[in-house]
C-alpha cells in the first residue's frame, strides 16, 4: 500500500498535469495538440502508477481517454454550439458589408468638432460592431485599418489611436452576441446560466465599459489637448451629415434588434437568432452593393477556419478535462479553494485574480474550456449567482486580449497599423484601457444588479 492518501496522490497528479501543459506550451505546438497530448501522457502515467506501483487512486483507461468520444459526440450534437459558426459567419460577413466604413465616414463628420471626437467615434462604431458580431480579430483589424490612419492624420497621439482601436475591438467578446458567452453556456451546461441568461447579463456591463472608454477619452483630451486636437478643416454639421449618420446607423440597429431583440423577448432561441443574424448581414452587404460570390466564398472559408480552430481546442480541452477529473482534479480544486482562509468573497477574488494572471499567457478559449468548469461548481456551492459570476469571469477574460505577452489584440493591431507605430506605443496605449476594464470588473463585483437586473426582468423573477 502507498503511504500517501488518495487526496495526496491526486494533488501531485493534478499539479504535474498542469505543469506538463504549461511547459509544453513553450514548445510552439498548437494548443489543441498540447492539451490532447498532455491528456494521453498522464493517462499512461496514471495507469502505470495504479497497476505497477499500487497507487491509491481509482483510475484506468475506461475512466479517462475512453470517455472522450462520448463527450465529443455530445459536444458536436449540442444545439447551443450550432450558433457558434453562424455568429462567426455573421461577424465576418459584417466586416465585408462596408457598414463600418460608412459609419466611420459619417460619424467622424458628426463628432469631428469635439475634442477627442474621432476616438469617441471609434468607440461608438466598436459598440455597434460588438453588438453585431463576437469576432475579436476581425473587429480589431477592421477598426485599426479604418481609424488609426484617420486619427494619425488628425495628429492624435499614437498611444490614444492604437489603444482606442485595440480596447474597443475587444468589446465584441463581451457584448452579445458573443461567441465566448456561447462557449461558457455550453461548458456550464445548466439551466441557471443559459445562453440567453448570459447574453442579457453581459449587455449592461458591456455598454458600461464602452461608456467608460468614452469618458476616459474626453477627460484625457480635456486635460491634455495635444493628444486629440480638433481638425481645422472640419466641415459644418448640416442635414446631409445627419442623414448620412441615420442611414449608416439604422440598418445596423435593425440587425442588432433582430438578433438580440428576438432572444430577449423570447421570440427565438440564440441558435435561431444566429441564423437571423447571418441572413441579416448578407442583406446588409447586398444593400451596400458588396455581396457577390467572392465575398460569400471568403466568408464561408474564414468561418470554417475559425470554427475548426475552436473545435480543435474543444477536442484537446475535452481530453484534458476528462483525464484531470479521472485523476481527482475536481476534488483537488474544490479542496484547494474552499480551504483558503478568506471566506466566500475572498475565494471569489482569488479565482478572478488567477484568471486575470492566466490571461497573460493563455487564450480565452483554453481558460473557458478548462478553468471555468472546474471553478463554477465551487462558486455555486458558496452561494453566488452563477450568471453574475460568469459575467465577472468574462469581463476578467476580456483583459487577456490586451495584456502582454499573449494579448492577441496587440498582435492584430500591430499587423495593420502604420509602420511608425512601434510595439511600445501599443503597450503604452492599452494600459489605461486595461485599468478601465479592471475598474469595470470591480464595479460589476460591487453591484451585482448590473448583471442580474435584465435577466430578472425578462423572466419576471
Amino acid at each position: 500500500m502507498s503511504r500517501f492518501s488518495h487526496v495526496d496522490i491526486s494533488t501531485y497528479f493534478v499539479i504535474g498535469m498542469f505543469l506538463t501543459f504549461g511547459t509544453l506550451l513553450f514548445t510552439g505546438y498548437p494548443v489543441a495538440w498540447v492539451l490532447a497530448g498532455t491528456a494521453v501522457v498522464w493517462t499512461v502515467i496514471g495507469i502505470i502508477s495504479v497497476d505497477h506501483f499500487g497507487v491509491d487512486i481509482w483510475f484506468d483507461w475506461g475512466s479517462s481517454i475512453a470517455l472522450v468520444p462520448e463527450r465529443l459526440w455530445s459536444l458536436v450534437s449540442s444545439e447551443t454550439l450550432v450558433a457558434l459558426p453562424m455568429f462567426i459567419f455573421m461577424g465576418i460577413m459584417l466586416d465585408q458589408s462596408g457598414v463600418a466604413e460608412k459609419l466611420l465616414d459619417n460619424m467622424a463628420k458628426l463628432f469631428g468638432r469635439v475634442r477627442g471626437g474621432y476616438a469617441v467615434t471609434v468607440v461608438f462604431i466598436g459598440l455597434l460592431l460588438a453588438a453585431s458580431t463576437g469576432i475579436i480579430g476581425a473587429s480589431v483589424v477592421l477598426l485599426g485599418m479604418l481609424s488609426i490612419p484617420v486619427m494619425m492624420r488628425a495628429n492624435y497621439s499614437k498611444e490614444l489611436a492604437v489603444g482606442t482601436s485595440c480596447a474597443t475591438g475587444t468589446l465584441g467578446i463581451l457584448i452579445p452576441p458573443s461567441i465566448m458567452l456561447v462557449l461558457m453556456a455550453d461548458r456550464l451546461a445548466t439551466p441557471e446560466a443559459s445562453v440567453g441568461d448570459l447574453f442579457m447579463g453581459a449587455f449592461i456591463p458591456g455598454i458600461m465599459l464602452g461608456a467608460m472608454y468614452v469618458a476616459y477619452i474626453l477627460i484625457a483630451a480635456a486635460i491634455k489637448p495635444s493628444i486629440a486636437p480638433v481638425p481645422e478643416d472640419q466641415g459644418k454639421i448640416d442635414t446631409r451629415v445627419i442623414w448620412g449618420v441615420v442611414t449608416a446607423v439604422v440598418p445596423t440597429a435593425f440587425l442588432i434588434l433582430a438578433v438580440l431583440g428576438s432572444i430577449f423577448f423570447g421570440i427565438a432561441t440564440p441558435t435561431e437568432a444566429s441564423g437571423v443574424g447571418a441572413a441579416g448581414t448578407m442583406a446588409l452587404a447586398a444593400f451596400n452593393k458588396r455581396l457577390n460570390i467572392r465575398v460569400i466564398k471568403e466568408a464561408i472559408f474564414a468561418t470554417t477556419k475559425t470554427a475548426s480552430f475552436i473545435f480543435a481546442i474543444f477536442l484537446g480541452a475535452t481530453a484534458f478535462s476528462v483525464v484531470l477529473r479521472g485523476l481527482g482534479g475536481d476534488e483537488v480544486i474544490e479542496n484547494a479553494l474552499t480551504g483558503l482562509p478568506f471566506g466566500p468573497n475572498g475565494i471569489l477574488i482569488v479565482i478572478l485574480l488567477i484568471v486575470f494572471l492566466l490571461g497573460f499567457f493563455l487564450d480565452w478559449v483554453e481558460i473557458t474550456l478548462i478553468i471555468l468548469p472546474l471553478v463554477a461548481p465551487v462558486v455555486q456551492m458558496l452561494g453566488f449567482d452563477l450568471v453574475w459570476f460568469t459575467i465577472l469571469f468574462a469581463v476578467c477574460l476580456q483583459t487577456s486580449f490586451l495584456t502582454p505577452p499573449v494579448g492577441f489584440a496587440l498582435f492584430y493591431v500591430k499587423g495593420v497599423c502604420p509602420p511608425e507605430i512601434k510595439v511600445t506605443d501599443i503597450y503604452r496605449g492599452v494600459v489605461p484601457f486595461i485599468c478601465i476594464q479592471i475598474m469595470g470588473l470591480i464595479i460589476v463585483y460591487k453591484f451585482p444588479l448590473i448583471v442580474t437586473w435584465l435577466p430578472s426582468v425578462a423572466y419576471g423573477s
